[in-house]
C-alpha cells in the first residue's frame, strides 16, 4: 500500500465525512495550538533529559522536579516510558540504590552512546534555536514596522 503524505491523509479524511459542520471539526482537531505546543515540548524531552542525566547519576523523580521547574511540565506516564526508551537504546543505564526510606532507588546514568547522542542533539538545538530566532526576529521587526 503506498504511503500517503499528511495533506494526502488530511484530504482523505474530510472527504469521507458527509458534511462541512463535521469537516471543520476535524480541521480544528488538528489544527489545535495546544496539541502544537505539546508535540513541541515533546520534541525537546529527550535532549533535556540527557543533559540532565549527563551531570551526574538522577533518581526519576528529581529528574521530574527540576523539569517541572522548568516548566516542562510532565507526568509519569511520559517520564517512565521515554526513560525505558533511552535505556533500551543504550544511551543511559541505571544502577539501583538502596534506601532508609522504603525500597531501593533507581538511579539514572549517561553511557558514552548517549553522551554523543546528545551532543548532536545539543548541536540540532543551537542551530534550530538560532534559525527560528531569526524567522521570529523579522516576523517582530515587521511588526513594529507596521505598528508606526
Amino acid at each position: 500500500m503506498a504511503e500517503f503524505g499528511l495533506i494526502a491523509k488530511l484530504d482523505l479524511l474530510f472527504h469521507t465525512h458527509e458534511n462541512g459542520r463535521r469537516k471543520q471539526l476535524l480541521k480544528d482537531e488538528i489544527m489545535n495550538v495546544s496539541n502544537t505546543q505539546v508535540q513541541m515540548r515533546k520534541g525537546i524531552l529527550e535532549c533535556c533529559i540527557l543533559h540532565i542525566i549527563s551531570r551526574g547519576e538522577v533518581y526519576a523523580s528529581d529528574l521530574m522536579e527540576e523539569l517541572k521547574g522548568a516548566n516542562l511540565i510532565i507526568v509519569e506516564g511520559t517520564l517512565y516510558p521515554l526513560l525505558n526508551r533511552l535505556k533500551n537504546a543504550g544511551l543511559v543505564t541505571y544502577r539501583w540504590v538502596e534506601s532508609d526510606a522504603g525500597p531501593p532507588r533507581k538511579y539514572y546514568i549517561i553511557t558514552d552512546a548517549g553522551e554523543g547522542f546528545l551532543a548532536a542533539l545539543a548541536d540540532t538545538w543551537e542551530k534550530l534555536h538560532v534559525s527560528v530566532n531569526s524567522i521570529l526576529a523579522i516576523h517582530a521587526s515587521k511588526s513594529q514596522t507596521s505598528d508606526k
